[in-house]
Formats: structure tokens, C-alpha cells, sequence
């Protein structure tokens, strides 16, 4: 059976933000029995569990992978760099363990699929792809976010 690229924190790893996973019986579903390469970009890019909550200013992830716009955090550090270098490990990860979709956490900087927060802090949505999930599209994983999380 084909394995999956899944983000961590929906796989009950402790790794968002906050600190805090967000595993639901819902991804359980989504993931429908395949073999599981559990990943956290930021994680792997170098932040720290817990951090502050980041952004995407300027643009989504593939304004960032274009060098158009930056993932910052809410004390305005630009944290773009770790984003970056997370997006590619996932990508190394999914490509080493032959995973040809992604299941990936909702409206993240790093994980979101069509909508990511709008870079105000002011939890608004606006359209578009995390980093991550855009440099996996851009290399033919298919990318789908989890439902009810």
C-alpha cells in the first residue's frame, strides 16, 4: 500500500506551536489505512516546540519560494529560512519514503492547502498554499488537507 506524508501534530505529536498536537478520528479516516511518514516541517527546519505563532507576509508559500514574501512570527522575527528548510526535508522525506500524496494540517504557514492565515495576527483567512505544501505540490505530491481540525 502506498505510504502517506502526514503532519506530525495530526499523528498525536506534540509539535505545533502551542505545543499541542491535533490528532482527530477524522484523519485516522482521511489516511485510510496506508503506511504513515509522519513530518513537521518546522520542526525540521529548526524551531523550537513551542514557538510563537508565525505568519505569511507578502504573499502564500509560493511568493516565499519565489523570494517574494516571508514567514514572520507575532514578535516580527523572520523566521522564512526555517520554513524554507523545513519544506525541503519534507519534500526529501516524501520523496525517500515514496509518498505520492500529503495529508497536511489546515490554514498553516508551513502545511496549508488553498487557504492560510492573512499575515495581520488578526486570525482572517486568505487564499492561498503553505510552504510546504506549495514546494510538494510543485514536485507532484498531491496535497490535501485534513478534515474536522
Amino acid at each position: 500500500m502506498a505510504k502517506i506524508l502526514v503532519s506530525a501534530c495530526l499523528q498525536g505529536v506534540p509539535c505545533r506551536f502551542d505545543g499541542r498536537d491535533k490528532a482527530a478520528p477524522e484523519v485516522v479516516e482521511a489516511i485510510g489505512g496506508r503506511d504513515v511518514v509522519a513530518f513537521c516541517p518546522e520542526v525540521a527546519g529548526g524551531l523550537e516546540t513551542p514557538r510563537r505563532p508565525a505568519e505569511l507576509v507578502g504573499g502564500d508559500g509560493h511568493a516565499v519560494l519565489d523570494g517574494r514574501a516571508r514567514v514572520v512570527d507575532d514578535a516580527g522575527r523572520d523566521v522564512t529560512g526555517a520554513f524554507v528548510a523545513g519544506a525541503r526535508r519534507a519534500l526529501e522525506a516524501a520523496r525517500r519514503a515514496g509518498c505520492e500524496e500529503a495529508l497536511l494540517m489546515p490554514r498553516s504557514p508551513s502545511c496549508g492547502r488553498g487557504v492560510v492565515y492573512d499575515g495581520g495576527f488578526s486570525g482572517r483567512l486568505t487564499e492561498g498554499d503553505g510552504v510546504t505544501a506549495a514546494l510538494l505540490g510543485r514536485h507532484g505530491i498531491e496535497v490535501r488537507t485534513a478534515p474536522g481540525v
